[in-house]
């Protein structure tokens, strides 16, 4: 057992030893042992400077500009539907008539009775003008034609109290009523929404209030249509604060050109509610340390650390407004290998760059 703890000491001595003429005899053994003197691969990017925008989200109800549940004036029996359900229509089509014998046979009676008033007027007037009638006789005259004109205007009215037509260009929902059933004004007949452009309406916390204003730009999106965003601007913000949510009503008016959008779905919001350019560094060259935010600069074949004040964040990239400029290069890929300031670096290809490469 004593012989072999020697041996193993006499190897360990020489192996040492071995080492230490290395050490002295190697000119490059200081180099590459030597942290302030090796160099570090690394990746940088320049400061860039970009559009950052302010935006609020929040959920919002999307609703008709205009709409109307279509019921008729009158009590009556249907004649005619003269619509389908999801019909585009124009202000003033007929969609429903009701039962208008009685009241066709008023107006005619009604245009008669002015005709006949017309003529005596004008026999009235001429007699007048020949001396033959007094001026009382032609204004009683001139009454009997007024007041025929006003009936002949009510018989119109009546039946157009039996027509429902669109008061507004829009489409129309489910048809719920047919020809020849007896209606009133509690039934109703359809819908009609106006959906070229949707009120989008959405809660915003009131601590959001000062940053909102009427003609800022709304992205808006639902699941219905992945992928896809809906254009709009604000239009209103609520006068009042609701004092149990603490939150603002805002409506923003969507463009609906294709009538994609339907009154009643869940959107969500964007608002932009500011915009600026500013200084933009990728996430990755960020490095957190004691509370302070650092990142490395390229300064010729050195990496200098630089305290950096940061502003938003947005996916991938932040902005820096105070501790760099414009065109200086940052590290983005080996910052965990530089431990202070004053390390040698050398440029190398990005793993996106390796990567494209290899394929």
């Amino acid at each position: 057992m004593n012989l072999g703890r020697v041996v193993l000491s006499v190897v360990f001595i020489a192996l040492a030893g071995a080492a230490a003429w290395l050490l002295l005899t190697d000119p490059n053994a200081g180099k590459r042992g030597g942290r302030g003197n090796r160099s570090v691969s690394v990746v940088t990017k320049p400061v860039v400077e970009r559009e950052f925008v302010d935006i609020v989200e929040a959920l919002g109800t999307a609703s008709a500009r205009e709409s109307v549940v279509l019921t008729a004036r009158v009590s009556d029996t249907v004649s005619k539907v003269a619509f389908e359900g999801g019909q585009i229509v124009k202000k003033g089509d007929l969609l429903v008539a009701l039962e208008d014998a009685e009241e066709q046979a008023q107006l005619s009676e009604a245009k008669a009775n002015l005709q006949e008033a017309e003529s005596q007027f004008s026999r009235t007037e001429d007699l007048v003008t020949r001396g033959n009638a007094s001026t009382s006789t032609l204004d009683a005259q001139r009454r009997r034609v007024d007041e025929a004109r006003f009936r002949l205007i009510a018989a119109q009215a009546r039946i157009n109290d039996l027509r429902v037509v669109a008061p507004f260009d829009g489409v129309l929902g489910l048809r719920q009523i047919s020809e020849g059933s007896l209606i009133n004004q509690n039934n109703p007949i359809t819908t009609i929404d106006a959906i070229d452009i949707i009120n989008l309406d959405f809660s915003v916390p009131e601590r959001f209030i000062a940053t909102l204003a009427p003609g800022q730009s709304v992205n808006a999106r639902v699941e219905a249509f992945p992928g896809r965003v809906f254009k709009g601007i604000v239009k209103t913000v609520d006068s009042r604060v609701n004092p149990v949510t603490r939150s603002v009503i805002v409506r923003a008016e969507v463009v609906n050109s294709d009538r994609a959008l339907k009154p009643g779905l869940l959107m969500t919001v964007e608002v932009i509610s500011r915009r600026w350019d500013g200084l933009a560094i990728p996430e990755e060259a960020v490095v957190p340390t004691g509370g302070n935010d650092y990142v490395f600069v390229k300064n010729n074949d050195v990496a200098e650390r630089k305290r950096v004040t940061l502003g938003i964040r947005r996916p991938g990239y932040v902005e820096v407004t105070e501790g760099v400029s414009a065109g200086e290069r940052v590290v983005v890929e080996g910052t965990l290998r530089l431990g202070r300031s004053g390390i040698k670096i050398t440029e190398a290809m990005s793993s996106n760059e390796r990567d494209g490469g290899n394929q």
